[in-house]
């Protein structure tokens, strides 16, 4: 049982994370707008894919992961 209320914690946490990220996303001005996130705009279609925005925050989880294994 020690082990799954470790787990629930760990994973209360990364909620926690998560959620500050999502409310204070907007008020980071380069969260989203990486040199190369990837964005399309014509006419009438708007294609945006955040390819190094993904890659940095894959970084960050990684590590805050390590850490946390350690």
């Amino acid at each position: 049982m020690a082990g799954l209320g470790k787990l629930l914690i760990i994973f209360g946490i990364i909620m926690i994370a998560f959620g500050i990220i999502i409310t204070y996303a907007g008020k980071i001005p380069w969260v989203g707008r990486l040199p190369g996130d990837i964005y399309i705009k014509r006419d009438n279609f708007i294609f945006y894919f955040p390819l190094a925005t993904s890659i940095f925050l894959s970084v960050i989880v990684s590590l805050i992961f390590w850490l946390l294994k350690k």
